[in-house]
């Protein structure tokens, strides 16, 4: 296998969607093809259970939608922490645990990086975000550990690592002309993080960027927490969640709350958990909702479910209407919908939280809000209208400007 010298291939591996591109040094930074010409691929693996065979990225979730035999799996970056890390689960008959699992995924994307470049790269960077885990810093080494250990798994000698939001700042800087002071604003699925930084011609060609890094924060919240406030608000009443039993209580909720997480889905699919939701029945008054739930279970569906939750939010977002959701599959002629007012009601705490957080940047940085060039935007959340209005009411006169949304914060990595 040919090593390609002075080469680095940036790999932005993320909740939702990954990212890949490279560099060879004095060159500029080129994304990777991952999907035909789509430079990101959601990080998402489909095991076929027919076949034996495993699909990633986009054939993946097509595989899945399409109602092929087997499991998905995503947002398996959230892991990363935890202690469901090193959990064991089937994989075409074998034992594995998820962190081999996120191997699998890094290996093909080494796989797609060599076929692409003509061999494997001498150094790659992996971004991570500011914090893996909210304030617990051995915890959040473990993360970047066992992220490391499965970019090895996966082929790369060399790894190195950077924060997310500088990388997407040193994607930004090619395209400045001038010296500016800019809050990069990088929303993923798992976090939002923020970076004040000086950028421009006259810092980009310092070997040591240390001294124009003014502040770094960030907070475990990205668009996988927003498809869960809506999910839970919108679609699990349709299946008993706040559902009052004959006792007079509410159906106990734990598996709807589970069933709108991404990454805690499959568990679901159990043959223990299955059988304590089938025990919940008794807890419903209105047994129809009861059935609508096995429904989603038994046909493993809890990830259709959440793909159509964040379809529809994307759709509010983007069309400033409301989003229909049709959940016939379910129950004939069953839907819910997503309107824009209902996005502003559903998120308004979470994105408050998020603002609050971009505004602590500017503040350990030691800056006003006026000193602030421009809030650069980046990660695939970002494009989310109603976090775009409550930045602008906390940065009235600051211009929003939109990087590449999925590919910026690879192509950062790459110069780093």
């Amino acid at each position: 296998m040919q090593i390609l010298s002075n080469t680095t291939l940036g790999i932005d591996f993320g909740t939702s969607n990954s990212a890949m591109s490279w560099r060879t040094q004095g060159q500029t930074a080129q994304l990777l093809p991952l999907e035909g010409c789509a430079g990101a691929m959601p990080t998402a693996l489909f095991f076929n259970y027919e076949d034996g065979t495993t699909h990633y990225g986009r054939d993946a979730m097509k595989q899945y939608l399409a109602g092929e035999e087997g499991r998905l799996m995503r947002s398996l970056k959230s892991l990363l922490g935890s202690s469901l890390l090193q959990d064991k689960t089937a994989v075409h008959g074998k034992l594995v645990s998820y962190q081999d699992v996120i191997a699998m995924f890094l290996k093909h994307l080494a796989q797609q990086a060599q076929q692409h470049m003509g061999g494997m790269p001498e150094r790659v960077v992996l971004g991570r975000p500011v914090h893996f885990v909210d304030g617990n810093p051995e915890r959040d080494a473990l993360a970047q550990s066992a992220l490391e250990a499965a970019a090895h798994t996966a082929g790369f000698k060399e790894v190195a690592f950077q924060l997310e939001p500088i990388a997407a700042a040193l994607d930004y800087e090619q395209r400045l002309t001038q010296a500016s002071c800019i809050l990069v604003v990088d929303i993923g699925g798992g976090t939002s993080d923020f970076t004040v930084v000086r950028l421009g011609p006259q810092y980009a060609g310092k070997l040591d960027r240390t001294q124009d890094i003014l502040a770094t924060t960030g907070v475990h919240i990205g668009g996988t927490d927003f498809d869960y406030k809506l999910n839970v608000a919108e679609v699990q009443p349709l299946l008993g969640l706040g559902h009052i039993g004959p006792s007079g209580r509410e159906v106990p909720s734990r598996t709807f709350y589970d069933l709108s997480t991404w990454h805690l889905i499959q568990w679901l699919y159990t043959a223990k958990s299955m059988r304590e939701v089938a025990a919940l029945r008794n807890d419903f008054s209105d047994r129809n909702l009861h059935a609508r739930l096995m429904r989603v279970l038994e046909e493993q569906a809890g990830h259709r479910l959440a793909d159509a939750v964040e379809q529809a939010k994307i759709g509010a977002s983007s069309t400033a209407a409301t989003a229909l959701m049709d959940l016939g599959w379910v129950e004939s002629g069953l839907a819910a919908q997503i309107s824009p007012q209902g996005l502003e009601q559903h998120l308004q705490a979470l994105l408050a939280e998020v603002v609050t957080c971009a505004e602590e940047c500017v503040t350990m940085a030691g800056l006003r809000k006026e000193q602030i060039t421009a809030l650069y935007l980046t990660g695939g959340s970002s494009a989310l209208q109603t976090l775009r209005d409550a930045l602008k009411v906390a940065f009235p006169t600051t211009p929003q400007v939109a990087g590449d949304l999925f590919g910026g914060v690879a192509s950062g990595l790459a110069y780093a």
